[in-house]
């Protein structure tokens, strides 16, 4: 019998319809069907779902089900770090390019007890900000991003292990996985990868630079980024979208592969690339032309 975990976004359009529909086809399917605690009162109609701490749940779940879009599953993947579960998403938002079945798909989740869905395996990247005697862990699958509020520039150097890369004027810095690298890195100009590479991207924001382009390194090695400007002019970093610390002059971001890994289902026979051209190359779904 398959333990389910689902991790429903409510602020998203029809999340809940479809939630209670993917609880429902589990439990006709065999599975046992968690959910966090306070959800009871959302799902009181189905006696047959079991509650607990998410947290704890996602650790011993075989499968965790993310019901909304992109950032949905980022939340739901850092709640999962250190499980064994897979993670399917199951897009109620607009791009959803990290989901593995639309709601239109539902009938598909017969798949999940058969084992004919595909597995892919991504990189975590670790991250702790250091200075003034504060140390803070940070986890995320798509990206850090480095950035000044209202466009103000500032300076900041980034080492590879213990060799200089370059010191840099610009809007911020997104340091990426291959999974993130169709997201910020993508629009301030950074390449598509193949998400299951073993690399991290760096990728400027609007750099006061004629030169500067994205790199690609080793993810066995050790990135650090330093505010090196005189003031702190409202500096911030955020893990994967989260709302912003403040990065201060003087602190510094050590950034590297995390150990662990998250390994996302999908459920159709469509690649990589079928998700580039159907979803970065045409009109966004719910956005009008």
């Amino acid at each position: 019998m398959l333990n389910f975990a689902i991790y429903p976004n409510f602020q998203k359009q029809n999340a809940l319809s479809c939630a209670v529909e993917v609880c429902r086809r589990l439990h006709e399917l065999g599975g046992t069907v968690w959910l966090d605690e306070e959800y009871q009162s959302e799902f009181s109609d189905l006696p047959y779902v079991k509650y607990g701490i998410f947290a704890v749940l996602a650790q011993k779940a075989d499968i965790v089900i993310a019901i909304g879009g992109d950032g949905t599953m980022l939340r739901c993947a850092r709640e999962m770090i250190g499980s064994p579960a897979r993670l399917l998403g199951i897009n109620t938002g607009h791009l959803g390019f990290m989901a593995g079945l639309e709601t239109d798909q539902l009938d598909q989740l017969n798949k999940l007890f058969t084992g004919e869905y595909y597995r892919s395996d991504r990189i975590l990247l670790q991250a702790v900000l250091r200075g003034e005697h504060k140390k803070i862990k940070f986890h995320a699958l798509n990206d850090f991003v480095i950035s000044g509020l209202y466009g103000k520039v500032f300076d900041f150097s980034v080492m590879a292990d213990q060799a200089v890369i370059g010191r840099y004027r610009a809007d911020g810095v997104v340091c990426s996985t291959p999974t993130g690298s169709t997201a910020y890195a993508l629009s301030a100009g950074g390449p598509l990868m193949e998400p299951e590479l073993s690399c991290i991207e760096i990728t400027l924001i609007c750099p006061h630079s004629l030169f500067n382009r994205p790199l690609l390194l080793s993810s066995e090695r050790k990135i650090t980024i330093r505010h090196t400007a005189d003031c702190s002019r409202n500096i911030c970093l955020s893990a994967d979208g989260e709302p912003p610390v403040a990065f201060p002059a003087g602190y510094s971001l050590e950034i590297r592969k995390s150990r662990y890994s998250t390994a996302l289902i999908s459920m159709t026979n469509s690649s990589f690339f079928d998700s580039v051209n159907k979803k970065l190359m045409q009109s966004i779904k719910g956005i009008p032309e």
